[in-house]
């Protein structure tokens, strides 16, 4: 079995199986569920070596002395170099009661980029069609080559013209 790079994939996505979030296509293991995706041990090498850019976390609880619940709401943007809102998503909402307290984490990870290595799989023709249930349709039958069917009629019969074969005509009486 050999295998064929992709060519420049970097910033590629593609749709989680599991969980349906966009990932990027070079990963092996969803950010977002954590299933497997493809078994490949190279990029599994790789996107566990992904550093991590950015990592914050803080704690966020109702104080004791209120009485009435917090609402709450989370918000992930992206900006680009100009300053440009490239991506505003609404990550998480919910109320904090008395007591309560929440952990949030942000974390952004990095990896170089690496050509995507698929292997080429071997053309398989699609499997037939399962066989009709019931009665089989009925379906004309094709004339045989020698003559319409039916009972043998001698040749030079009367009432009989002669047989025709595609691409000859009949001979002129």
């Amino acid at each position: 079995m050999s295998a064929a790079a992709r060519p420049d994939t970097a910033g590629k996505t593609r749709t989680c199986p599991h969980c349906k979030a966009t990932i990027l296509e070079t990963l092996t293991i969803c950010p977002g569920c954590l299933h497997h995706l493809r078994f490949d041990q190279e990029a599994a090498k790789r996107q566990v070596s992904a550093s991590s850019a950015l990592r914050v976390e803080g704690v966020i609880s109702h104080p004791a002395t209120a009485a009435e619940p917090w609402e709450y709401f989370v918000v992930i943007s992206v900006r680009n170099e100009r300053g440009e809102e490239v991506t505003r998503h609404v990550v998480n909402v919910g109320a904090l009661r008395n007591a309560e307290k929440r952990t949030f984490a942000l974390s952004v990870d990095v990896m170089p980029v690496q050509p995507v290595v698929v292997p080429n799989k071997p053309v398989v023709p699609p499997p037939h069609a399962p066989a009709p249930r019931g009665p089989a349709p009925r379906t004309p039958a094709a004339p045989a080559s020698k003559g319409p069917p039916g009972p043998a009629v001698p040749k030079g019969a009367p009432g009989t013209t002669p047989a025709t074969t595609p691409g000859t005509t009949a001979p002129k009486r």
